[in-house]
């Protein structure tokens, strides 16, 4: 049983002795196929974002809207914590490193929903 190569294949193959001629056929087609997926997914997946992208025109530039929601809502957090300062409410807060990032994401998606939604 060890050193037969007939009881090898049956190991691999119990049903057959050897593999059938279509199991031959069906590998040397597989490089076809794996380059005809590789040539067609790309343009597949670039495809997806033919949709509306919204973009605005700054100086000739054309800037995705979500860098200016971005932006805005960096700004709006600044101000918001310029105010908390002046208030004195931000030592009642903590802790600080999740409040603010939080707060600008918060102010990003706003924006965000209001304008693009």
């Amino acid at each position: 049983m060890g050193n037969d190569p007939e009881m090898k294949n049956e190991l691999w193959y119990p049903a057959r002795s050897r593999p059938m001629a279509g199991w031959q056929a069906s590998t040397s087609r597989r490089p076809w196929r794996l380059s005809s997926i590789a040539l067609c997914a790309p343009p597949m997946l670039m495809a997806t974002g033919c949709s509306r992208a919204p973009s605005f025109n700054i100086l000739g530039s054309f800037f995705p809207a979500w860098i200016l929601c971005g932006v805005l809502g960096i700004l709006l957090t600044v101000i918001v914590r310029v105010l908390f300062v002046r208030w004195k409410f931000e030592p009642e807060l903590s802790p600080l490193i999740l409040i603010y990032p939080c707060l600008a994401l918060f102010f990003t998606f706003s924006i965000w929903l209001l304008f693009f939604s």
